[in-house]
């Protein structure tokens, strides 16, 4: 069947899932191909693309009900979302903590200390509920949290929007500033006394970016090869001795000019720099693309990824432990770690497409009573 979806649609399900693959490959623990991941070539990573992917998505999938339909509708279909994605983090982060002590009775190894759960066991009690009101995060579990926090903002913003959409997007750039000046943040991490590794306030203004853009609040400027194109390029290659492992380890002063730029919490807080490096890229990539969109339907996997972002996510993070921990007993070796990564990404699509056809299947079983003749 012909795809129903629009090309900027297809575009970004290709991005997204894109953003999924490099996550599965930063996530699985000791992995060479890490090194090679667009994050190690420039300030931003997956994350922010991500981030961004899903603010777009959600200007499609709940910004559009609340101008067609409402600010009641927006609002169901926001807590709705709340409601799946807050138990498919908490199933998450169960499936983590077990197959961690699974891993630790069949070979020994410490996983729940590599997962940060030493003070959860230590306090168990306290513990649960920390896990349960998001002030505790296993490790590798933080973007669903930062997640919530968007979407739970995304009503207020609204609400501002109803006056200007200037003026929300306005709120939300003294939000981020705010956060900049007072390190801003919510209680979480593995323990008492940390913080989300992944600042919310800071975040929205990656996620609200996408979601101004899907709503025509912000409009993007032309996909050509001019001034602006360039200007990115010039940026991008002036990053990449900052970040990119070749240069820092054999020049040390490059690192610790990123260390100065960036800062100990630039990743928690977004330093602008990340933000910036994002655009850039962004930029750079819809543009070389743009002649060639009608071709985007050539890697249906990435984008059948893409679709299913929620499910992919969390199997990315799973698989990526999993095998971690075969990698382990098999060691690692050019061989085995090649054969892990596209295990990895071979899983990605496998549950791509169980969601999709679990989709279809719920759809299907919902229009079998408005296809029955009236009696």
């Amino acid at each position: 069947m012909a795809s129903t979806r629009s090309p900027r649609d297809t575009r970004l399900d290709f991005f997204r899932g894109l953003a999924m693959f490099v996550i599965f490959v930063a996530h699985l623990p000791d992995n060479p191909w890490f090194g090679f991941i667009p994050a190690r070539f420039g300030f931003s990573s997956a994350a922010e693309l991500f981030v961004f992917c899903s603010g777009l998505a959600s200007a499609y999938a709940f910004g559009r009900v609340f101008q067609w339909q409402g600010f009641g509708a927006g609002l169901f279909r926001v807590l709705s979302r709340l409601w799946q994605v807050y138990w498919a983090h908490i199933g998450l982060a169960l499936v983590m903590m077990a197959m961690s002590v699974a891993g630790w009775k069949l070979t020994g190894t410490d996983y729940p200390a590599r997962l940060g759960l030493g003070w959860f066991y230590r306090e168990p009690g306290e513990g649960l509920f920390a896990l349960m009101t998001l002030t505790f995060t296993p490790a590798f579990l933080d973007i669903l949290p930062m997640y919530l926090v968007l979407l739970a903002m995304l009503p207020l913003v609204m609400l501002f929007a109803r006056l200007s959409p200037i003026l929300a997007m306005g709120a939300l750039l003294a939000l981020w500033i705010i956060v900049q000046a007072t390190k801003l943040n919510l209680p979480g991490g593995q323990g008492p006394g940390g913080v989300w590794f992944f600042n919310p306030f800071a975040w929205q203004l990656v996620f609200f970016t996408g979601f101004a853009f899907g709503l025509g609040w912000l409009k993007a400027p032309p996909f050509e090869k001019g001034a602006l194109f360039w200007l990115c390029v010039a940026f991008l290659a002036g990053s990449m001795p900052l970040n990119f492992w070749g240069f820092t380890r054999n020049i040390p002063a490059l690192g610790v000019a990123h260390e100065w730029l960036i800062g100990a919490d630039g990743k928690t807080n977004l330093n602008p720099l990340l933000y910036i490096h994002f655009l850039a890229s962004a930029y750079v990539a819809l543009t070389l693309i743009e002649p060639h969109r009608a071709r985007l339907a050539a890697f249906s996997p990435i984008i059948e990824v893409g679709q299913q972002a929620l499910a992919t996510f969390m199997a990315s993070i799973a698989l990526a432990w999993g095998l971690g921990m075969l990698l382990d007993v098999t060691g690692r070796d050019w061989l085995t770690t090649a054969l892990a990564n596209l295990l990895g990404f071979a899983g990605l699509v496998a549950v791509a497409r169980l969601a999709k056809r679990y989709k279809s299947a719920k759809d299907e079983r919902a229009a079998k009573p408005a296809l029955q003749p009236a009696e």
